[in-house]
């Protein structure tokens, strides 16, 4: 038995892409590799003629069916597992997989979860404010020049997602929470956390991205999220009534 990607669950995001040819392009490279879910975040120019121009014909119908997003946040909602590009690596930019690597890791994920590729803008990339809405980070290994362009940086994730093929599939995996769902469970975590001073008002983020990359690792459900968001909700309660019992001069 194999397992392949299931195109109709991944999509490529391009965010805040700064020229509507790189937009055909990327849609081109999308549609030889199978794939025609694209999404584009607040392009700051998004002229159609240009973008038909670079995709051609043949991809014409994935630029008729692109979704246009306000923001990476809004674009990224609905979707349960985020991988980021990067071509810089540092302290916040963490599990770095390969193009190949990522696309084994992801068979299993793709079969009952939507999947967004988010690639930056062409002048500088992802920002860390960005990354912090993604689940793993990709980054494409390339010679002392690592500036790729967009379409090409595309191709090459696309094309190991089209080529994977795995002869023992892993272990099912079930659906995860989608993005919107973390996002309000790492809100109420923030400011429970910020309640009780587990981490400290001027610096929240530095705690707060330990914490996503420990979450990320469990690649949590809805249900568990929910629970989570339960107990956040509790202690909060909990926390206000004792309070309230203090002013009060009650005790126990």
């Amino acid at each position: 038995m194999t397992d392949r990607i299931r195109f109709d669950n991944v999509a490529i995001v391009l965010c805040r892409p700064r020229f509507s040819e790189n937009i055909g392009a990327a849609a081109r490279a999308m549609c030889n590799m199978g794939f025609g879910n694209l999404v584009v975040v607040d392009p700051p120019n998004c002229d159609l003629t240009r973008v038909l121009k670079m995709a051609t014909h043949a991809a014409s119908e994935v630029i008729e069916h692109m979704e246009i997003a306000p923001s990476l946040g809004h674009a990224l909602a609905p979707f349960s597992f985020v991988v980021g590009t990067t071509a810089r690596l540092g302290k916040q930019r963490q599990v770095i997989e390969s193009p190949a690597s990522l696309a084994e890791m992801l068979v299993p994920v793709s079969q009952q979860n939507r999947i967004a590729v988010v690639f930056g803008p062409e002048d500088r990339g992802l920002t860390n404010e960005d990354l912090r809405l993604c689940h793993w980070l990709v980054n494409i290994p390339t010679a002392e020049f690592a500036s790729l362009n967009l379409a090409q940086a595309v191709m090459i994730v696309c094309y190991e997602l089209f080529r994977v093929c795995r002869e023992n599939p892993a272990e099912h995996v079930p659906r995860l929470a989608s993005r919107h769902e973390l996002d309000g469970m790492y809100e109420e975590v923030k400011q429970i956390l910020l309640r009780i001073s587990f981490i400290q008002p001027d610096n929240p983020d530095l705690w707060m991205n330990r914490i996503r990359h420990f979450f990320t690792r469990m690649q949590l459900r809805a249900k568990e999220v929910s629970i989570i968001r339960g107990i956040c909700r509790q202690i909060n309660w909990y926390a206000g009534k004792r309070y309230q019992d203090g002013r009060n001069g009650k005790e126990g």
